[in-house]
């Protein structure tokens, strides 16, 4: 039987697509409105907070800190119940937008992770895609 393989997105959705494709080449890029220079993400054709488009992408340094995080101890999806435990955590990034994601690369997350902990980002390659993860800095 072959191993379970992670969902993984769609690289034609016209919002997230980009954000995706740029994965590939190791890049967390994220938004910036083009018209009052607020921070937007997730990925869209538009600012939430004035409505204003365009946006600009811009390429993040994948630098932060666990906003907040929780242990998933049982998990019956095929790829990630390999993975229990993992942490599955808020993510601050230094340029100012909150992403989710799992902190990988502890052994216990119950007692190596803390909020405002330092992370860096860390990728997982597939063929099309690589999806941000993150590590103790």
């Amino acid at each position: 039987m072959a191993d379970a393989t992670r969902p993984l997105p769609s690289l034609s959705d016209p919002d997230t697509g980009p954000f995706w494709q740029a994965t590939k080449e190791h890049e967390l890029r994220y938004q910036v409105c083009d018209d009052c220079d607020e921070v937007v993400f997730y990925p869209r054709r538009h600012c939430g907070p004035c409505l204003g488009s365009p946006v600009s992408w811009r390429t993040s340094k994948g630098e932060g800190e666990i906003y907040s995080y929780s242990v998933v101890q049982l998990s019956r999806h095929p790829f990630f119940g390999t993975k229990v435990p993992y942490a599955v955590a808020l993510i601050d990034l230094d340029e100012g937008f909150r992403m989710l994601s799992n902190v990988v690369g502890v052994e216990d997350p119950v007692a190596e992770l803390s909020v405002g902990q330092r992370v860096v980002v860390e990728w997982e390659d597939h063929d099309e895609v690589a999806i941000p993860l993150f590590r103790p800095a």
